[in-house]
């Protein structure tokens, strides 16, 4: 069953719905975990009403979580860059496209970034489902070749990320609209990150995220919460949410004790893939944050390209919204709010590949 967050109205596991007509977002209710005899993301996954004939995998999840020196300091790094379409979107997208065969989609549009598009045209290839991907027209060029490879249809949308996400919802007035950022079925599949890091290192105090629409630190929650109500947590791990300082209007709205996302005017960033002036799940973020007593930082252009080039030298190449994670990291562990003891882990999100154009112009 799916309800509204806003007005809790109920909709059935197969109602082909990307939102609630009050404008809610919908999340999935008595989803009970059971084991699965699957490798990947989907031996978490048995609680979900998804018939396994209709499962679309490429083996996404099982990706490495090591403990490296970075920039002077050690933390756990979760490698979530390393999937077959060398983002983390890969967990969330294998459920949504496999539930999306579930109910007959045949069809679908998507807005993205770029990461988010490219997972989707990859998952809808394999599915056989046809693929509409709206990107804004600075998405890194590697992304756009990415999108295209796969056999979707890439539509460059001048303009702001905002600009983007309406043009897509036009679109899906003619077939569905399949949102990532909208999606219960995608945060299902990104909560196994967590669970991943919980097999792992159970002794986990924090984990530190890059946040736009904030789907890794939604699944982080989520996955807490499951593995609470079974017992096998007590304490949960503080959340830090990391915001580019030219795009943050979650961070801004947890300083100021808000509880929804604040109006700003986004400036250019390095960290495009969590440059979202408009988070539509913003309000549950910042709730998550706040359930587990952590809290956001913001990082600056400079500080994001360091952090880039300390991961380099560690062996970790990823595009620059990974690098800002690390930078956040290193913030909070100099202000104090994250002791050097404590098991933390850093969350690393998109190949730095994608982002050739990007990486290279600043080398130069």
């Amino acid at each position: 069953m799916l309800t509204c967050q806003r007005c809790l109205r109920n909709f059935g596991d197969r109602e082909p719905v990307w939102c609630c007509p009050c404008g809610g977002t919908l999340q999935l209710k008595d989803c009970t975990p059971s084991a699965v005899d699957r490798r990947g993301i989907w031996r978490y996954l048995g609680g979900l009403p998804i018939e396994p004939e209709h499962i679309v995998s490429m083996g996404e999840g099982d990706t490495p979580l090591i403990e490296r020196a970075v920039g002077g300091r050690s933390a756990w790094f979760k490698l979530d860059y390393l999937a077959p379409t060398g983002s983390y979107k890969d967990r969330g997208m294998s459920v949504l496209v496999s539930w999306l065969r579930s109910a007959g989609i045949t069809r679908v549009v998507e807005d993205s970034s770029g990461n988010a598009g490219s997972s989707m045209a990859a998952y809808c290839a394999a599915g056989g489902v046809a693929c509409d991907v709206y990107v804004p027209d600075y998405t890194s060029s590697g992304k756009c070749v990415q999108i295209a490879a796969y056999g979707a249809r890439l539509v460059r949308v001048p303009g702001t990320r905002e600009d983007t996400t309406r043009a897509a919802e036009r679109a899906g007035a003619s077939c569905f609209y399949a949102s990532h950022n909208w999606s219960p079925w995608f945060l299902h599949g990104i909560k196994t990150w967590f669970l991943e890091v919980f097999d792992v290192l159970p002794e986990v105090r924090n984990v530190v995220v890059p946040v736009g629409q904030g789907s890794v630190a939604l699944g982080a929650r989520l996955a807490m919460e499951e593995l609470r109500k079974t017992g096998h947590l007590e304490r949960l791990p503080r959340i830090f949410a990391v915001q580019p300082a030219h795009c943050d209007p979650l961070a801004r709205a947890f300083e100021a004790g808000l509880e929804d996302p604040v109006p700003i005017e986004k400036e250019d960033t390095a960290a495009e893939g969590i440059a979202s002036a408009e988070p539509v799940r913003g309000t549950e973020v910042l709730r998550a944050v706040r359930d587990t007593g952590g809290g956001f930082v913001t990082v600056s252009e400079p500080e994001i390209w360091s952090a880039h080039a300390d991961l380099c030298r560690a062996g970790l190449y990823v595009e620059p919204t990974s690098a800002a994670a690390a930078a956040g990291w290193r913030k909070l562990c100099d202000a104090g709010r994250i002791d050097a003891v404590e098991p933390t882990v850093v969350y690393l999100s998109g190949i730095g590949l994608k982002a050739t154009d990007k990486i290279a112009e600043h080398m130069r």
